[in-house]
């Protein structure tokens, strides 16, 4: 398993109560559940709607399983921005 930060913007920061935290995990998918399950209920929401880079690269429509993650890495989870 990797070890890296997760970082939650706008909506998903309000939600986790947290502006970052650590992973330890192999794949997006599995950081991902262990954060729904750190913080239930209003960021399980948000993160339905978020995407997600994974250091500085978008995820885009790949499956969160699929996406390995390095040691030291970022994931930065995105919600909807308004404006333009």
């Amino acid at each position: 398993m990797a070890k890296g930060t997760v970082r939650y913007w706008a909506a998903a920061k309000a939600a986790a109560g947290v502006a970052e935290e650590p992973y330890d995990a192999t794949t997006l998918a599995d950081a991902l559940d262990a954060a729904r399950a750190r913080h239930p209920g209003e960021l399980v929401r948000v993160l339905r709607r978020c995407s997600f880079l994974i250091d500085g690269d978008p995820v885009g429509t790949r499956g969160h399983e699929t996406v390995r993650l390095a040691e030291g890495g970022t994931v930065e989870v995105l919600p909807p921005f308004a404006g333009g």
